[in-house]
């Protein structure tokens, strides 16, 4: 018998021992806790908040105080932009997480945006008023499941690393209150015409079917998650960044109404950029295959 072998034989009587000697000595052995560390659950914390703020975004609809309903959600996009990279920087990464992210992205950003719109203004438009709703919340579902399927891609190019395929759900949620921003801002601002077009079901409708079909598409867009800033343009952006969250601290509803303008209008720039970075990869790819040949 080698002597690791008789050293693991011998270690359940060295640890009767020791047991036997902290009796005798009045204290008692400590038991060792066996789980995760509790830096792995943060993540999965923060996800369970952002669940909690979405449902209870779908509860303050439901009370029809729409300003609490759009901050509520706003809390849960906020937190969902964390989670995953507090995550990777405490390395408590695991398939667990990333699913319950995901289903909390449905919830917060597939179901609570259309249920909200529901009570907006559709809940009294008709029978068919609840059809762009499902709509919204069926693409939502397969933007996400479309993500999550991609994730096990390895075949993809370098530079698409850059971009979604399709708007992400986030962006989707906000894209789609616009006509809740709108609203709350045209009531804020006592513009009764403003505040009546808001609350016009054809609105919400248009809102709710071009968004959907924008969480569905191809189109290629900016993730901002490795994206490079020139260093000319860092103080630009670092003073426009200040200069939008002193305006979203004075005036919340038209920032974020501006902001889902803005996202909708740099759509065609992220798709311009796509194929410029693609056809850029493809003249590279010939130009070694001739070399090579």
């Amino acid at each position: 018998m080698t002597i690791p072998e008789t050293a693991e034989l011998n270690r359940p009587a060295r640890r009767r021992r020791i047991r036997r000697r902290l009796r005798r000595m009045g204290r008692t052995p400590r038991t060792r806790v066996r789980g995760p560390s509790f830096n792995r659950l943060i993540p999965n914390i923060l996800t369970m908040l952002g669940l909690c703020a979405g449902l209870s975004g779908m509860r303050f609809a439901l009370e029809h105080q729409f300003a609490h309903a759009a901050v509520a959600l706003l809390i849960a996009a906020c937190i969902d932009g964390l989670d995953g990279r507090i995550a990777r920087l405490l390395r408590g990464t695991t398939r667990f997480g990333a699913e319950f992210d995901s289903l909390s992205d449905f919830v917060c950003f597939g179901v609570a945006p259309s249920f909200v719109l529901l009570m907006w203004c559709l809940e009294d438009a008709g029978r068919y008023a609840f059809v762009p709703c499902i709509m919204f919340t069926v693409c939502m579902a397969l933007r996400l499941a479309r993500f999550n399927a991609s994730l096990d891609d390895d075949d993809k190019p370098d530079y698409s690393a850059n971009f979604f395929t399709g708007v992400p759900a986030p962006a989707g949620a906000g894209i789609v209150l616009f006509p809740v921003f709108l609203g709350l801002e045209a009531d804020r601002m006592h513009a009764d015409g403003l505040a009546a077009l808001a609350r016009e079901p054809i609105v919400s409708t248009i809102c709710l079917i071009l968004t959907a079909l924008l969480l569905v598409s191809t189109l290629p867009v900016w993730s901002f998650k490795n994206f490079k800033v020139p260093a000319r343009y860092v103080l630009p952006l670092m003073l426009g960044t200040g200069l939008y969250a002193a305006v979203l601290v004075a005036d919340p509803w038209g920032a974020l109404a501006a902001a889902g303008l803005f996202y909708v209008a740099i759509l065609p720039f992220s798709r311009r950029s796509y194929h410029r970075l693609r056809k850029a990869a493809e003249d590279m790819s010939e130009t070694v295959e001739e070399e090579t040949a």
